[in-house]
């Protein structure tokens, strides 16, 4: 598995996001077992790269993560997230960056997790309530106390990140791109390289979408996010699989799946990107890591960049409300 620099942070190019094990998707935290042997595997072919958070759950995914570690900490680079559960009485879903607030999401991070630090700690959303300054200003003593190790954000404006930065070195930030979602091309992309700064796609297979796999939605259950993603949702789910057919095309040409093609894509895209696919099953890390070896062509590359524009905004107007945007 080739790595790559986020900042000073070597991590490998395919890491593992783990939120679907416990929470978000059709299935997801009834298959713990295999989950951790999902883990496991990934560690096996090189992974060292693992991504979670105390919303997911809320909580239970980092219990899992622990689980799954224990005994290989030191093979793992461990991403968590602050910032969206409130422990001063709002409750999770609710945005706290606040320094109080980040001191109780640490430990418990910490203790769930089973480990004396996190090596990347991200603000999972922007708080409108605590300025972007108080709050890296609390990281950065973590940081000198050696609780986490990076300073991370998650889908924060090109505004915010300087600020961000201009009080402690920010290490990485996190945004949802993949060959249906490339806003962060425009301003964040360019930023981020004038900065010095990392960065992770999280989503890089749209939600499952460009794996070919997903021609239906009926099998979602209530739980599943996708069931009120506009991009899955009455005629644009029809005018996206146009998206997926053409990245399965390339992907008979190339002799890999359409997933491994996407991320392969994905990784064309700098030195500075790593992708976090997430999966709880064997069988699919095994084809998301293989992914580091696909060697597309220039013109495979050229017929993915001009792939139509997705049929539907990729949040819904709760989460967009949520991100400020």
């Amino acid at each position: 598995m080739k790595h790559t620099g986020l900042g000073d942070l070597k991590v490998s190019r395919i890491g593992l996001g783990a939120m679907g094990m416990s929470f978000g998707y059709t299935g997801s935290g009834t298959g713990d077992a295999e989950s951790i042997r999902t883990v496991h595997r990934a560690l096996d072919l090189g992974v060292t790269f693992i991504d979670t958070a105390e919303i997911y759950g809320p909580f239970t995914n980092e219990q899992l993560i622990g689980r799954a570690i224990k005994g290989r900490r030191d093979d793992v680079v461990l991403a968590s997230k602050f910032g969206l559960v409130s422990h001063a009485g709002g409750g999770p879903g609710v945005p706290d960056s606040s320094p109080a607030n980040i001191r109780v999401s640490v430990e418990g991070s910490l203790r769930r997790l089973g480990t004396d630090r996190i090596d990347l700690y991200y603000q999972h959303r922007v708080d409108p309530n605590t300025p972007i300054e108080e709050t890296v200003g609390a990281l950065a003593e973590l940081v000198a106390e050696g609780k986490i190790g990076h300073i991370g954000l998650s889908e924060a404006g090109v505004g915010t990140i300087r600020r961000a930065h201009a009080v402690h070195p920010v290490t990485a930030v996190q945004s949802e791109y993949s060959l249906w979602t490339r806003d962060p091309e425009a301003e964040v992309l360019p930023v981020l390289r004038e900065l010095g700064i990392g960065f992770v796609a999280y989503s890089p297979l749209g939600h499952g979408f460009l794996t070919g796999q997903v021609r239906s939605t009926d099998g979602f259950d209530a739980g599943d996010l996708r069931a009120t993603n506009p991009r899955f949702t009455g005629e644009n789910f029809r005018r996206n699989q146009r998206i997926a057919d053409a990245i399965e095309a390339v992907a008979a040409d190339a002799g890999a799946t359409p997933a491994q093609v996407a991320l392969a894509w994905m990784l064309t895209k700098g030195d500075d990107v790593a992708a976090i696919p997430g999966t709880r099953r064997v069988a699919r890390v095994e084809e998301n890591t293989a992914a580091d070896a696909v060697e597309l062509t220039t013109d495979q590359i050229a017929r993915l960049d001009s792939l139509p524009a997705a049929a539907g905004d990729h949040h819904t107007p709760e989460q967009r409300e949520l991100m400020g945007l």
